[in-house]
């Protein structure tokens, strides 16, 4: 987060310095305004890059085991783009390298997902997956008893992605 504020005001610097050369080449014809105005839009293209550039970023840097499951988009009104271009802030990745088949029932998997968000930490969780049935395991309450499974069918982006490695 640090870095990405010192590269806005670098950008800001930047966009100051181009419309400032820019204004000093017309003859100073262009207004005084100007310069602001372009430090301020190199700002904002900087942050606006850096936000649509994070899901690529983050999921190129996961290790070969890990496969991107689901992605979540986001619209904003403080971002009026984001409803012609949704922004991809969140997503659920599988540690296909890591599964666990169940020695008594072949279609159940055990899996290690990874949520990731932007802004947020990392969180990770296991799940079971029965491949046969399209369900899902989500986790219990911890203490011991059953899990719920629900039946999402074999589109859940979660469930193909286990059953595709298996």
């Amino acid at each position: 987060m640090f870095l990405e504020l010192i590269a806005v005001f670098v950008a800001g610097f930047a966009g100051a310095g181009a419309t400032l050369l820019l204004a000093r080449l017309t003859g100073g014809r262009l207004p005084r305004w100007i310069v602001p105005l372009g430090a301020g839009a190199a700002m904002l293209a900087a942050t606006i890059s850096s936000e649509y550039s994070w899901f690529s970023r983050t999921s190129q840097a996961l290790p070969e085991s890990m496969t991107v499951a689901e992605t979540g988009t986001s619209r904003a009104l403080w971002r009026p783009w984001t409803y012609a271009f949704p922004l991809t802030d969140r997503f659920v990745a599988v540690d296909t390298g890591g599964l666990r088949a169940n020695s008594q029932q072949e279609s159940l998997y055990l899996a290690d997902l990874y949520f990731f968000g932007r802004w947020q930490p990392v969180q990770s969780v296991e799940v079971m997956v029965d491949c046969g049935a399209g369900q899902r395991a989500d986790p219990a309450l911890g203490d011991g008893s059953p899990p719920v499974w629900r039946d999402v069918g074999p589109d859940d982006g979660i469930v193909r992605t286990v059953c595709a490695q298996v």
